[in-house]
């Protein structure tokens, strides 16, 4: 975009690139800008499947929608739901049960302006402002409650987010509060970029993403996305490379998986 449009709120730089729109570009979006394109192109430099890997993930989420929906799940809390692109989750899940019920947040002033004029006027899907880094006060808010019974099982999504918490933040920590206050039956989805695979690559992103963009990712093993998942009991296929999770097809799970950079599971507590 060669200026800043109208739905950019007043105090949001611009100039810098951000985690949301950094994605919205690798998808193929046009919600971003020059510093975004940037960094999304050194990184494309790096790591010639950046867009591949982010579609994949964005493939995942839609499937793991559609199997919550599947297995009963009708209220949906997904934080750090990023800029609305096809195949929202409350598009997936509605086509399951359109009584189902879908609350958004996210931290980032441009996904919440984007995702309110997408939600206007829907009774069962709305977005929230709020901050993956506070748990207990997502779980207080009352426009969550509003839509979201946390005494009937949730389908908790936390898609490509964990990783721009760093160790300090205590990420299991974190992920245990959301699952201490689910009721049993309830599930969690999860994708996070990992050091697995291919670490000089993923060091050199890194690098090159921490160094450009306003929140820092933290690839971690595969052993250390496991632990976010204690409490849970995963589903088949368990841990895996995100095209590996239930491919709709065998055209859809490439030769060299491990090549994608992101882990993805599903599991439920008990």
């Amino acid at each position: 975009m060669a200026s800043e449009p109208g739905w950019v709120p007043p105090e949001e730089h611009t100039r810098r690139a951000n985690p949301a729109r950094v994605y919205d570009y690798l998808l193929g979006g046009t919600d971003n800008f020059l510093a975004d394109q940037d960094v999304a192109r050194a990184l494309m430099a790096l790591e010639p499947s950046s867009r591949a890997i982010a579609r994949a993930n964005r493939a995942f989420l839609g499937r793991a929608v559609r199997f919550l929906a599947g297995a009963g799940i009708r209220q949906f809390l997904d934080i750090g739901s990023g800029i609305p692109t096809q195949g929202n989750v409350h598009e997936i899940a509605q086509q399951a049960s359109p009584d189902a019920r879908v609350v958004y947040a996210d931290v980032d002033p441009i996904v919440i302006a984007h995702s309110k004029a997408l939600l206007a006027g829907r009774q069962n899907a709305a977005i929230v402002e709020a901050d993956l880094h506070e748990p207990a006060e997502i779980l207080a808010r009352p426009d969550i409650g509003r839509l979201i019974d946390f005494s009937q099982p949730v389908g908790l999504l936390l898609v490509s987010v964990v990783h721009f918490l760093s160790d300090q933040d205590d990420p299991w920590r974190i992920v245990a509060s959301f699952r201490d206050a689910l009721a049993p039956g309830s599930y969690l989805v999860l994708s996070h970029g990992t050091s697995e695979g291919k670490p000089d690559v993923i060091r050199a992103v890194e690098n090159v993403y921490n160094a450009n963009v306003s929140t820092s990712a933290h690839a971690r093993s595969r052993a250390e996305i496991l632990r976010l998942f204690d409490g849970f009991t995963l589903v088949d296929p368990g841990l895996v490379y995100i095209p590996e999770w239930r491919p709709d097809g065998p055209g859809d799970r490439p030769a060299s998986s491990g090549q994608f950079g992101n882990m993805a599971g599903v599991a439920q507590k008990p």
